[in-house]
């Protein structure tokens, strides 16, 4: 197995006596696009400025092609930050806001205008050099905050919440931008976002963090479809969850006991007695008729409100013992969604293998 870019073993982080990050370890390859993602205060950041230099850890190491560099300042680093607000120097142009990392080195005049016409063709912006940050819109600030870090060449560029600022048109837009960028340049990102559908459609591979630990890391596909705790389920999407009870264990299966309905469910692992049944809301098929139902595993619900969404079509059911739950439908012109009546009692089910089986534990 080759030998990661970064590791980080065993970090230690506390501010004012709070642990923000505790036994904190992560692998970061070559050339990959990795995003942490959490809520605000579960440390991503932290994790940023440590890589940076910008803060020191408490205990533990952070070791970048096999030499550690705990005790290097930022600027001995082959690492480069873009931040939030971009940080771009107002009274310099373009050129020259790309170029003041160069300068700081002391290169050639020469050597700087092939390097800085390189890195604004990169992000399509040679055509704007002289212009000043306050004559560009927010996409292309972002741009030349992100030509400045790439024209040092890093070994990885660090990306803090750098989309947030932006509305959601040009984010999504950017988002496309970034990720065709990144591999272009083949630099790993480490990318920093809250926003669980960012990290989904940008990433190679998330970590998903919570109070100072990686609660998991996968690729989207894994974690969307493979949560193994309860959080993750929760923060990752929409998610339909019910505290069941392990009625039987059998070959390869489970029957579960929820609210006096009983759900025989495929597994591999010896369950505990208490078990979290998910099922994401698109998983979820909805019937009105009874016979028409295709799996023994369901549920009954009466219809509160049809959310319109243009592709999709959300339904919020509750069932009798007053617990809601979330259904949802792709929408097209012959679909019969819209059809549904408030109050309508309606049958829902799940194919299997489609639903995620958690210990309560987890």
């Amino acid at each position: 197995m080759t030998q990661p870019l970064l590791s980080l073993r065993n970090i230690q982080k506390t501010y004012n006596g709070i642990d923000v990050l505790r036994g904190f370890y992560l692998e970061i390859q070559q050339g990959e696009f990795l995003t942490l993602l959490g809520p605000s205060g579960c440390g991503k950041t932290t994790v940023l400025r440590l890589i940076g230099g910008f803060e020191g850890s408490d205990g533990g190491e952070i070791v970048m092609d096999g030499v550690r560099i705990n005790d290097l300042p930022p600027h001995e680093r082959t690492v480069n930050t873009v931040f939030q607000s971009y940080a771009l120097f107002p009274h310099m142009d373009v050129f020259e806001n790309v170029a003041f990392g160069l300068r700081m080195k002391k290169l050639g005049e020469a050597q700087i205008q092939s390097a800085v016409a390189e890195a604004l063709e990169m992000v399509q912006l040679g055509a704007h050099e002289r212009k000043r940050p306050s004559q560009l819109s927010g996409g292309q600030q972002q741009r030349v905050a992100i030509a400045r870090a790439v024209v040092n060449k890093p070994r990885i560029l660090l990306l803090d919440e750098s989309l947030s600022a932006l509305d959601y048109k040009l984010r999504k837009q950017m988002q496309i931008e970034l990720k065709t960028l990144q591999r272009r340049l083949g630099i790993t990102f480490l990318f920093v976002t809250h926003d669980q559908e960012e990290a989904l459609s940008m990433s190679d591979r998330i970590v998903v963090m919570h109070e100072g630990r990686i609660e998991q890391v996968g690729t989207p596909k894994e974690i969307y479809e493979e949560p193994k705790t309860l959080f993750v389920a929760n923060f990752i999407g929409e998610a339909n969850t019910f505290t069941c009870n392990l009625i039987e264990q059998r070959q390869g299966e489970v029957l579960l006991g929820y609210e006096g309905r009983t759900f025989c469910v495929k597994t591999t692992k010896t369950p505990s007695a208490r078990l979290t049944l998910l099922i994401r809301p698109e998983d979820l098929r909805v019937e009105r008729r009874l016979e028409d139902v295709k799996s023994p595993n369901y549920f009954e619900a009466v219809l509160e409100q049809v959310i319109y969404k243009g592709t999709t079509i959300d339904l919020l059911l509750r069932l009798d013992n007053a617990r809601e739950i979330m259904a949802s439908e792709f929408y097209n012109e012959d679909s019969d969604a819209l059809l549904y009546q408030e109050g309508e009692r309606l049958y829902l089910y799940w194919v299997d293998g489609w639903e995620v089986l958690l210990d309560e534990a987890e």
